[in-house]
């Protein structure tokens, strides 16, 4: 799926905030962090965030918003540029606290932490800003020409760092995520608390293991668009399917398992409703197979649904 220029920056703000939390993971450590880890923090810090995201920015986005009538001062697009050179003064002292540390000075460990602190809490907070502000701000005052003329910036910005420079650093930053072994959010989440997250979606999940073998289903307790008892946990699921789709089903299932699909959607007229069901791989980090998703919905009122109703209506 091609992306829109937003998602792109989004993406980025994503795997800043993964070499954040794995940063903070390092010097919590009664040990500190490695010069390697240092080394990989700097490196992703000063060149894709301030050199590559930031300029991403500034050279391509802000200057067409404030054509097309964001002004560059006294609004979101103003702080935004002001953010940026508050982050690139930050990260010049960043790099000598780390230059400092790397080259055996221990004691600038504690002014490195300090200078870190300061920098991810302005660049979360800015992040924020952009991602709720001034993208969706821009959003409506951009045309589909102009969206594609951010787009060719952003590659033209990537690509004079090298040609793979997204996908070095977006590895550069999994591998920091992985080293200071940064949980997933749902982590922090209990158990009971996650289940009643599943059970109010208003969509109704089923899990089949690696195996083809029910593993899960959501809403237990709950009215379904298509009732099942645990009876059904561990069966294979080609046994739960009528025989007429059995071979959908197990081609479904090949594709994912060898790459060749990201989803398979269906909908159905079922009773008075409208049906929709769609089906996911699910793999881990590494790309490993771990099962498949069905997520199923009763989409007859969204169907109907006609002209705009903002939170701010109710």
């Amino acid at each position: 799926m091609v992306k829109r220029w937003y998602e792109l920056l989004m993406d980025d703000h994503t795997m800043h905030e993964k070499v954040f939390a794995a940063m903070d993971v390092a010097f919590a450590d009664p040990s500190g962090p490695s010069k390697e880890t240092i080394s990989g923090m700097l490196d992703y810090v000063t060149n894709y965030i301030d050199h590559c995201h930031s300029k991403k920015e500034e050279d391509h986005l802000f200057p067409l918003v404030q054509e097309r009538g964001i002004p560059a001062e006294g609004g979101p697009l103003g702080v935004m540029l002001a953010e940026h050179e508050q982050q690139h003064d930050l990260v010049e002292r960043l790099t000598k606290h780390a230059d400092d540390f790397l080259a055996g000075n221990k004691e600038a460990l504690a002014s490195l932490k300090e200078g870190f602190d300061q920098y991810q809490t302005l660049c979360k907070d800015h992040f924020w800003k952009e991602n709720d502000i001034l993208y969706p701000m821009a959003i409506r005052v951009m045309t589909e020409a102009d969206e594609a003329l951010v787009i060719q910036g952003i590659e033209a910005t990537e690509t004079a760092m090298g040609d793979d420079t997204r996908d070095r650093y977006y590895a550069l930053a999994e591998t920091l995520a992985d080293a200071g072994q940064v949980k997933d959010l749902s982590e922090d989440v209990d158990r009971s608390v996650m289940a009643a997250i599943l059970n109010t979606l208003p969509v109704e999940l089923s899990f089949v293991d690696a195996d083809d073998r029910v593993q899960y289903f959501s809403h237990e307790d709950h009215d379904k668009i298509f009732p099942r008892s645990r009876s059904v946990v561990g069966m294979n699921v080609q046994n739960c399917h009528p025989p007429k789709s059995v071979h959908m089903v197990e081609a479904i299932l090949k594709d994912f398992k060898a790459g060749k699909r990201d989803t398979a959607e269906f909908w159905i007229d079922f009773r008075d409703m409208k049906v929709f069901i769609r089906y996911f791989p699910v793999r881990d980090k590494a790309g490993k197979y771990l099962g498949c998703l069905e997520v199923t919905q009763d989409v007859t009122r969204i169907q109907g649904l006609k002209g705009q109703h903002r939170l701010l209506d109710d």
